[in-house]
This record gives structure tokens, sequence and C-alpha cells, in this order.
């Protein structure tokens, strides 16, 4: 009674929250606010929840409603509503008059739900299990979302058109999610409005949360291109961290993605598209999705100002997003001239363009040089950088074209991009390997470090890599393989596989840029599934899920 906030804390801070709950019955009207106020500032979120328990169950009613909205607002939304919620009416309101504005209208929107919604059944459920997570919830919490939400994704599809399959319209969630870009859907063109923006709403949603996977999630289970990237790269790959906690990280990331796409919408609507043309094409190209509102993709636009706009965008989208985060931050291009991968890059998909172009000439199959040029940059760029779209169809080029583009989409898009594939640094770092282990052939004695933009990355990682695509290319076979088994011919069964697990989209064959997976069977439907998502999550984050070890207490 005699004591300040600090004095109380002190006193308080030992005890059980039920003790707490009986030391509150004992105190006055005017001692109990004292008294919830130096709870509500001082103790931690999870102690007040655990005390609103025993608060709500055994005395809230002798509380004055000043306290019980003090205690509100130091909970979250759920906590605070399972305390109100139990008050008669009068009490509740008298609660939520103390209350600032927005959490006021939070709260009573959260009431006016029955309480029988699965969110609130859940959290009814799990509420008496309060702990950090670790990094085993990571990896259980990053595979639930990726196998969830498509199926939340997929039902306004298989409602809103008919004859949908649960199948197909769950491979069409999970194309979008994923930003893989194939689908199982005809007539674009003609789909309501509605539809066709709500699967690149997927899209854009989905890269939102592959950015924030791959550089912020994935690297604090250790696994990912960019734990690798950033987490042992020394000197200024390391000095880059974006932001100290990861919700401060995803928020940045977020408004750099936000504003790219922003730019996309606008810059294509200049080009000559339409405003809504260009609000799904920019939501698609920004995550490297693939996804048009047109069967004839880009190739329905006809448009060399679109190609090269859409160009430029897969190009940005496919280098790190850190990357761009801290070029604006910063209001300097230090960051991409430092990039390491960013060189090879550009000098690999640059080259592929002028000998694609020269090969389509030397066939004859675009009428000039400047017309194969056209073609070959924006399907190389398209296919290479695992956006998806076309602008033709190239699987009538001649054999070379289409399987190196396919090629290409193995190793071209940086690590904290939202592209897909095994990504640039793997590789470059592969790369360096490969040329260590042949100089230790002649000098077996030498002390040969492997660097990557001057720096040296320890032997521990080559390891992981070299285990990373040890079970990449034993993912592409054996998901190859079952193709095989449903009577697929080798070519289309490949090229879909390596589409998928590359998070690419068309293939060849009867799945390729002229085509679409409306052909596959439900089996092989499923099988290509299975691909987006270990793609996606880079192959360990799914398989560690069935190993015995990670189960084992």
């Amino acid at each position: 009674e005699e004591g300040d906030k600090g004095a109380v804390y002190d006193l308080v801070e030992p005890l059980h929250p039920a003790d707490i709950a009986d030391l509150i019955e004992l105190l006055s009207r005017d001692e109990r606010r004292e008294l919830a106020a130096a709870i509500t500032d001082l103790m931690s979120s999870d102690v007040i929840a655990e005390l609103n328990d025993y608060v709500r169950e055994d005395m809230m009613e002798s509380l004055p409603a000043e306290a019980v909205a003090l205690i509100a607002e130091q909970l979250e939304t759920d906590d605070a509503v399972q305390m109100i919620e139990d008050l008669d009416e009068e009490d509740q309101q008298a609660v939520l008059a103390q209350l600032d504005d927005e959490d006021r209208a939070a709260i009573e929107s959260a009431l006016a739900y029955p309480e029988e919604t699965a969110g609130r059944l859940m959290s009814l459920v799990t509420r008496n299990f309060r702990r950090e997570l670790q990094p085993r919830d990571g990896f259980v919490l990053v595979g639930l979302a990726w196998t969830i939400l498509p199926a939340f994704g997929a039902l306004p599809l298989w409602l809103a058109i008919p004859g949908l399959s649960v199948t197909d319209a769950y491979f069409e969630a999970m194309s979008g999610l994923t930003a893989t870009g194939g689908t199982v859907l005809t007539g674009l063109d003609k789909l309501p409005l509605s539809v066709n923006v709500w699967r690149c709403f997927m899209v854009l949603i989905g890269g939102l949360g592959i950015i924030v996977l791959a550089v912020a999630v994935l690297p604090l289970l250790g696994v990912g291109g960019m734990a690798l990237y950033r987490a042992e790269a020394p000197g200024s790959v390391k000095d880059e961290k974006l932001t100290p906690r990861i919700t401060e990280t995803a928020k940045a990331l977020w408004l750099t993605y936000m504003g790219l796409t922003a730019v996309a919408v606008v810059a294509l609507r200049f080009a000559g598209m339409g405003w809504f043309d260009a609000l799904c094409h920019g939501f698609s190209v920004v995550a490297l999705g693939g996804f048009s509102t047109r069967d004839a993709s880009i190739g329905a636009f006809d448009s060399a100002a679109i190609e090269i706009v859409l160009i430029v965008l897969m190009l940005v989208a496919t280098l790190n997003f850190s990357r761009h985060f801290m070029a604006l931050r910063g209001r300097t291009l230090a960051p991409y001239r430092n990039d390491s991968e960013a060189k090879v890059i550009f000098l690999l998909v640059g080259g592929s363009v002028l000998a694609i172009a020269a090969l389509l000439t030397a066939h004859g199959t675009y009428p000039d040089f400047f017309g194969s040029l056209r073609a070959s940059a924006f399907n190389v760029v398209s296919v290479a950088t695992t956006a998806g779209f076309s602008s033709g169809n190239y699987g009538l080029w001649p054999i070379f074209a289409p399987v190196w583009m396919i090629f290409l989409s193995c190793i071209i898009c940086s690590t904290g991009s939202t592209g897909g594939g095994i990504k640039m640094f793997r590789t470059l770092l592969l790369a360096r390997q490969a040329q260590r282990e042949m100089k230790l052939l002649v000098h077996p004695s030498a002390v040969i470090p492997i660097r990557i933009g001057g720096h040296i990355v320890q032997d521990r990682i080559a390891y992981s890599v070299l285990a990373f695509i040890f079970l990449y290319f034993q993912t592409i076979a054996v998901l190859t393989f079952a193709m095989l088994l449903t009577g697929m011919d080798l070519v289309t069964a490949f090229t879909s596989v390596v589409a998928s697990v590359n998070n690419l989209g068309p293939a060849l064959g009867p799945t390729g840029p002229a085509g679409n997976y409306q052909v596959l069977t439900d089996t092989q439907t499923w099988i290509y599934t299975v691909g987006m998502i270990l793609g996606r999550l880079e192959i360990f984050s799914v398989l560690i899920l069935f190993t015995a070890a990670f189960w084992r207490k």
C-alpha cells in the first residue's frame, strides 16, 4: 500500500499468477487499480496472459473497469477478447469505454465473431502452451504454412470455376503461392476478372512470403541459400544485416517488394497495357510468378515496349532483395557493384540471349536478326529467371535453345530473390570447389581456400552445398521416374519435373508454352505439386520432417 510501482513489482514478481489474483481480491478498488497498473507496465505479456486465466475465472467481476482495461491493453487481441467476453454486457461496455479507439475497434470486431470459428477454437485449445519457438518448431511451421495455405487459396477457385476439381484447384493455388506460374486453366481471357485478380494476388502474397522466408526465416533455421550467403561469407556481406529484428526485416523487405510492384504496375500501364492487365502482370512479374490474364501469355499483347519493361522487371526481381533495400536506403548502386552473383547473372543471361538469337537467325526461325533478338531476349530472360512468361512457342525452336533456357533456370536466380532453382551463390561456390579439387590433384599439400567476392568461405559450407546439390538432383530423378511410371514420355516428364522444382512453370511438350498442365492426370498433378513445394522450401526444410532424428526428443 505504501510502495511505488517499482516496489510493488518487486513484491509481486516472485508470486504465481494465482497468488497475485488472490492478492488483488484483498485490495480496495483504488489499490487494485494501482496494482494492475504496476503489473501491466512492468511484467511480460506471458505472465499477464497467465494472470488473465485466473482473474477471468475467479474474480474478474470484482475488478474495476479501468483495471481490466489496463490489463487488456497489454495483451494480444485474442487474450484480451478471452478476458472480456465472459463479462456481462454492461461490464463489457464499461471496459471497452476505457480503451483507446484502436484497441476498442479490434476487440469489438473480434467479439462480433462466434467463439466456434477455427482461429478462436485453435487459440482456446493451445492457449495454455506458451513458450518460445525453437528451430524445430520453425520447420514444422514453414511446412504446414506452405501446404495448408494453398487449400484456402484454392477454395475461391473451386467455387468460382465450374467443373474444376479439388486437385486442380489446389495445384493452381500452390502454383500461385510458390510463384511457379504453371496453370491448369484454359480460357483465361474469358475468366471473370475476380478470378484472374485472385490468381495473380496469390502470386503477390506468395512473393512476399518467399522473400521473408528466404532472407529472414530459413537462415534462422540454418538452411537455405541466404543462410550461406549472409551468415557465412565474411566482410561486407556480414555487415549488410538489414535490421536487428525479424519483424523489422520483414517490414523493410515488404516495403521494397511492394514499392517495386507499384513501379511495375505503372510502368506496364504506360507501356500499353490496360490498368487491369497491368495490375495482374505487375503482381506476377516482381514475384517471378508467370501468371497471366491471357492464354497466349505476353504474346497476346504483341508489344515490344511491354516486353522490354518486363525484361527489366524480371532481371531486377531475380537479384537479391536485400540489395534493393540497401540500395534504396543508401541511395547508391554500390550494393549491386559488390554483388558477386549479379555480375555472373548478367554475363550468362546476356551471352545466352545473343547466342540463341544467332541460332534462331541461322535456322531461319525468324525473318531477321532483330526479330530473333527480340524473341530470344524476352523468352530467355523469362525462363532463366523462372518467371515463366512467354511471347511465343519456344518449344518449336531448335532443341538446344529451350533445353539451355531450362538449364539456366536451375542456376540464374540470386539467393534472397523470389526465383527458384539451385541459386547462383551455390553455383559459384560449387564451381570454386571444383577448381580447388583440380588444383589439389596437382599440388596435394597446398592450402587453397575457396573465395567468393574476395572472401573466404568455410569448408563446411562447401560440404553443405554439395549435400544440397545431391538432394536437388536426387529429387529431380525420383520425381521424373515417378512421372515415367504414370506413362508420361521422357522429355515431358523430365522438363516438367525440373520446371516444378525450379518453380519455373512451363516446360516442354504438352506442358510447354503452347499448352498447360491441364493435360496431367490427378496423380501427375500431385507429383508436380510435391515438386513445387520441395523447390520452394529448398528441399532440406521438407525432407528433414521425414527423418526419425527430427521427431526424437
